[in-house]
């Protein structure tokens, strides 16, 4: 029966570091490889070539994906270093200003706050402006998570946004600044299928040339990866499985 491909398919890679976790990517849209080879005409008097030979190959590849997590940016992309813990930004927190002294707010997550992103009027959306101390109408100063407002602005509601960690959950990863021709490699392989049939294609050393984190009004995120492919120390660039 000859070979046919239904759906988004799926998509492992694998750092080549020893001992590296497989990565799947989660809620695959779409992936595409393409195989291309420069070729070289040999032309004489006539119009047509009288041979063609091939030169360069090459295999990129580009993974659309719904669903990330920290080791597919940091193992197939940045090859920073990852450690628990992560920067959250509130947004808008509500807070209302005491209408007596001392006039501060203190937001929720002041233990691990990290800085600030501005203070607007809640009722008006107009943005306050920061001072270093001694505020006036308008304006207000901050230090470790407790924002200080002017007598003026008492009673006054307010929307705070600030950056605050949060130790226990996800990851934060560090990229430096490394020296050109350094960057993480990995292996990759793409199933396609139908109805119990099954090809694939591995590619045994890859880097990424680009990283696309899009945002949409009213749609989802959807993450994209590039891809070229390379050979490995054995020699090999792309091993094809096939049912047919």
């Amino acid at each position: 029966m000859p070979q046919r491909s239904f759906g988004s398919g799926l998509l492992f890679a694998t750092n080549t570091a020893a001992n590296s976790t497989p990565i799947q990517f989660g809620t695959l849209q779409d992936v595409s490889l393409d195989i291309s080879r420069t070729v070289k005409e040999l032309y004489g008097q006539a119009q047509f070539p009288v041979a063609v030979g091939a030169a360069q190959m090459k295999v990129t590849g580009k993974a659309k994906v719904g669903q990330v997590n920290g080791r597919l940016y940091n193992d197939l992309f940045f090859g920073g270093t990852s450690a628990t813990g992560q920067t959250k930004l509130a947004y808008n927190e509500a807070g209302a200003i005491p209408a007596t002294t001392t006039y501060t707010v203190t937001v929720a997550n002041s233990a691990t706050w990290v800085d600030d992103e501005g203070v607007l009027y809640a009722d008006t959306g107009l943005p306050f402006k920061r001072v270093a101390s001694a505020p006036a109408v308008g304006e207000y100063s901050v230090a470790a998570g407790v924002y200080t407002f002017a007598a003026a602005d008492a009673s006054k509601n307010v929307l705070i946004s600030y950056t605050w960690t949060d130790a226990a959950n996800g990851q934060t990863i560090t990229v430096g600044n490394p020296l050109q021709g350094v960057q993480p490699t990995f292996s990759v392989i793409v199933q396609r299928g139908y109805n119990g049939q099954q090809e694939a294609f591995k590619l045994w050393s890859c880097i990424s040339s680009k990283l696309s984190l899009p945002t949409k009004m009213a749609d989802w995120g959807i993450t994209e990866l590039d891809f070229s492919a390379f050979a490995d120390s054995a020699g090999r660039v792309i091993t094809p499985y096939v049912a047919e």
